[in-house]
């Protein structure tokens, strides 16, 4: 599906005059102004999976800032824009073959959030755990010493009361009262594995979906099921990607559009053609024989 047609970016002329017209002197940078012209960079058009490549300080993650700003694209994690952000935002167009009902931001920032959020959840569940073994474990002994706490004295007295009963009945064991108790623990395994949930519970619906850097936390292994999910989810679902990365397996995705931001022009090229892809492919095979052994 193709929701996002063409991003048009303010040309050079256009970013001068906002410069020189700027008289204030707090400022030591106009980001993210200054970026593109440099890469002869004004007109981008989108396909269904349009990937943006570069690196560090490329561009790659601004681009998929500004379409998100320009798009007010759902997001999931604060997003504090530099002072001539929403300004050069407004000077880039957008057009679109049709528009979204719907268009979300994922990144790195959100995933890394949500695994601490998962994590401070589970603790809480632990600790929530061991008070109800402790409290299992007092009732249970003192019912013998002082059969009065299985006595209701009053009405504000009711819920010690229905907890002793549970406690003391004989449906209820240590640790089925505690698992009636405690709220459903989120499944957590390694950081790599919430990163990958993360992203499939969010890419759930016919939208348009920009990710910046996804790979991060990521294993080859989930990086190949993450790639396997966005290619099936763009062919099956009313679905478009944006997405900035430099992760040689999301590159590779069958039929995805790739800008080389490193690149003067920024232009489009083939995965294989990357100089970092072909610097890992140079790698191995400087050390193929090693695979043999």
């Amino acid at each position: 599906m193709l929701y996002a047609k063409t991003l048009t970016l303010p040309n050079e002329r256009a970013e001068i005059e906002v410069i020189n017209g700027e008289q204030r002197t707090c400022f030591n940078t106009f980001y993210p102004f200054k970026i593109f012209p440099d890469k002869d960079l004004f007109e981008i058009h989108f396909d269904g999976i349009t990937m943006f490549y570069g690196g560090n300080g490329s561009g790659k993650s601004t681009l998929i800032n500004v379409l998100a700003s320009k798009m007010n694209a759902v997001r999931y994690a604060d997003f504090n824009g530099a002072p001539f952000f929403e300004q050069y935002v407004q000077m880039c167009s957008i057009e679109y073959a049709r528009p979204p009902k719907k268009s979300y931001v994922l990144t790195s920032d959100d995933v890394f959030d949500y695994v601490l959020k998962a994590r401070s959840i589970n603790d809480n569940l632990a600790d929530q755990r061991n008070e109800l073994f402790d409290q299992y474990v007092s009732v249970q002994n003192e019912r013998f010493r002082n059969p009065e706490i299985m006595r209701l004295t009053g009405l504000e007295d009711y819920e010690r009361w229905k907890t002793t009963m549970e406690i003391i009945s004989p449906k209820h064991s240590q640790s089925s009262f505690v698992k009636n108790r405690v709220a459903k623990e989120i499944n957590l395994h390694s950081n790599g594995e919430t990163a990958l949930r993360y992203f499939i519970e969010r890419i759930d619906e016919d939208a348009l979906y920009l990710l910046d850097e996804p790979e991060n936390s990521l294993s080859i292994e989930f990086q190949i099921q993450l790639a396997e999910y966005i290619a099936a989810t763009a062919r099956v679902t009313n679905s478009q990607f944006i997405i900035a990365t430099h992760s040689p397996i999301l590159l590779s995705m069958p039929r995805a559009k790739i800008y080389n931001l490193d690149a003067y022009p920024a232009s489009v090229c083939r995965w294989t053609e990357l100089p970092n892809v072909r610097r890992y492919f140079e790698f191995f095979m400087e050390h193929k024989d090693e695979f043999g052994q």
